[in-house]
């Protein structure tokens, strides 16, 4: 199977029972014990006063998100759709609809009241195919405690008619969880690592549901989830309210950040939405990020350093330092695990980061660790990345860094 084929945000796979239990003896449990500190002859003999701090979260909020696949019954263009809608001080209000296209690309249709940067937009899939206004009149997307309502009409690149219906019928709430929605399976070029995080998701039921997909007039037939919610049969529809998009590491060429490294403590800088925090800690030796956080509203995404990740200033010639990252946010989303690595030969210092761990998945309910344990993507897809960073600590005007992603063959 390509990557293109199963490169939708939630993967779908063949299911049983026997595949099922198999796949829970693999999976991850519990926290490993803390790994030993860094030795002491791979740093010079006092702390800089400087710290060169090379990590970076960005953070895209979102008021709520819809997910419609129609892989099973595609158009001649598009294999999804996906409706957005925001309400913040960076993109404004208004709604948009990423229509996922068969060559791997994305066409993304937005009101005129919503501001979006297309050069976010290389983390999805093969990257961004065209971006154009439209009006969504008479559109609405609500998401409530008994489900999802949802209807856009647009007229696509081509000028045939779309229409978009999903709505639940239902009287009782509906159940919700959390996941790590594995969008960064589908990128191709990524210029960050994408964090999805959806801590208010569910499934759209089958039963006492309306969804409608027509293109140009013809209805498609909607994916189906090939295991069953809280015992009930569900779509691959799927959505959630105020989800969080982090980038890790954004690609980055040209000046270090540099804090006062003098002493331990948290240094919180403001940012356009939320705050950066990083919790410091110095000894003897060396100074070291030991967690960096970025806020958004009442959410924010960790990650943690184990040992702490020692100030690339304080590293003797030829220190080669090992380690382990975390990165967490809500406690239903989990959290994924990877290693780290920095070198230093002369004034050069090699940064690299694969989260070779995976995605942990910290869900209890049965059903929902089924889907997971089975569609191996959900848990394997962030394997697939490594960052490499090369700091210059004698660059003119102060250390300078380049940093980027790529996809590996884990």
């Amino acid at each position: 199977m390509t990557r293109h084929r199963r490169r939708r945000h939630l993967a779908r796979a063949p299911i049983g029972l026997t595949a099922g239990v198999a796949a829970f003896a693999g999976w991850p449990r519990g926290s490993e014990a803390p790994l030993p500190p860094h030795p002491a002859d791979a740093f010079t003999r006092a702390p800089a006063p400087t710290l060169v701090q090379p990590f970076a979260i960005g953070i895209d909020p979102m008021a709520r998100l819809l997910l419609v696949n129609i892989d099973g019954d595609p158009d001649e263009v598009y294999l999804g759709f996906e409706p957005q809608a925001f309400d913040d001080e960076v993109h404004g209000r208004g709604l948009i609809v990423v229509a996922w296209r068969r060559d791997g690309r994305v066409d993304v249709y937005h009101q005129p009241s919503v501001t979006l940067d297309p050069a976010t937009y290389d983390i999805a899939g093969a990257g961004l195919h065209a971006m154009l206004e439209r009006p969504f009149d008479g559109a609405w997307f609500e998401i409530r405690e008994t489900g999802v309502d949802a209807d856009l009409r647009f007229h696509d690149a081509d000028g045939r008619r779309v229409e978009l219906t999903v709505r639940e019928l239902g009287t009782r709430p509906r159940p919700r969880f959390g996941l790590l929605a594995p969008m960064g399976d589908a990128a191709t070029s990524p210029s960050a690592l994408p964090l999805v995080l959806l801590r208010d998701f569910s499934f759209v039921r089958r039963a006492a549901s309306e969804v409608r997909v027509a293109i140009d007039g013809r209805e498609h037939r909607i994916d189906a989830l090939p295991v069953p919610i809280d015992r009930q049969a569900a779509t691959f529809v799927r959505y959630a309210q105020a989800p969080l998009i982090a980038r890790l590491n954004p690609a980055h060429d040209g000046a270090a950040t540099l804090l006062d490294g003098a002493a331990s403590g948290v240094r919180t800088i403001a940012e356009t939405i939320g705050a950066t925090r990083l919790a410091v800690v110095r000894n003897e030796t060396h100074t070291a990020i030991e967690r960096l956080a970025r806020s958004a509203g009442d959410q924010a995404v960790q990650i943690a350093f184990d040992p702490p990740f020692a100030n690339p200033l304080d590293l003797a010639d030829g220190a080669d330092l090992a380690g382990r990252f975390t990165i967490t946010s809500d406690p239903t989303l989990g959290s994924v695990w990877g290693d780290y690595r920095v070198t230093r030969a002369g004034d050069a210092v090699d940064i690299t980061m694969t989260p070779s761990g995976g995605w942990r998945p910290s869900e209890r309910k049965w059903s929902v660790r089924l889907v997971y344990a089975v569609t191996r993507v959900f848990r394997t897809w962030p394997t697939t990345y490594v960052w490499r960073a090369r700091l210059d600590l004698a660059a003119e005007g102060g250390p300078s860094m380049v940093s980027s992603w790529e996809r590996v063959t884990p």
